[in-house]
């Protein structure tokens, strides 16, 4: 599978077969967030690999909307680092969309489950120091997101898309 197909290929599975992934399969995974881009090459991002079952389930609590995670046979938590670069959010968010696509590539369904919150600070506390505690993260990482994964049950539909014309512009906003 080339980049793109697993590109136009990729959606939010939350319902996943009763299957372990192997730790190879995974650890290439993890790799595609490792090597992701970082601004100016800075170690802003850390990954925190999550297999065990009660943490996982912990996790599922983290927003009401996370239930997939007590189904998903693996998590990678990706935190940003403020402190280390002022492009930490970006470069946190670059890393889960390659996760995201390896996992694809590798046949794996995955689902992304939003942690911080940059316009409600209170929600946002309240769910970092969830996953915080939980996984022993220091103070100084946001926790970005949260993306569960296991090999899909079934097969769902392609995604439909807006209009290309609705996103796309050419030399300027029209």
């Amino acid at each position: 599978m080339d980049v793109f197909q697993a590109i136009q290929e990729r959606r939010e599975i939350t319902t996943y077969a009763d299957r372990s992934i192997p730790d190879k399969v995974l650890e290439k995974v993890v790799d595609a967030g490792y090597y992701a881009p970082t601004g100016n090459n800075l170690p802003s991002k850390s990954l925190i690999i999550v297999r065990n079952r009660p943490n996982l389930d912990s996790l599922a609590a983290t927003t009401p909307y996370m239930n997939w995670l007590k189904e998903a046979k693996a998590a990678i938590v990706v935190t940003g680092k403020p402190k280390i670069s002022k492009y930490w959010l970006q470069d946190a968010s670059i890393a889960c969309a390659f996760i995201w696509l390896e996992a694809v590539e590798a046949g794996l369904g995955a689902a992304f489950g939003a942690v911080y919150h940059s316009e409600d600070k209170k929600e946002s506390f309240v769910r970092e120091n969830h996953v915080r505690k939980l996984l022993s993260i220091p103070e100084e990482h946001h926790i970005v997101a949260i993306l569960g994964m296991g090999y899909p049950e079934g097969t769902l539909k392609p995604k439909k898309h807006l209009a290309r014309e609705d996103i796309v512009h050419y030399e300027t906003f029209s």
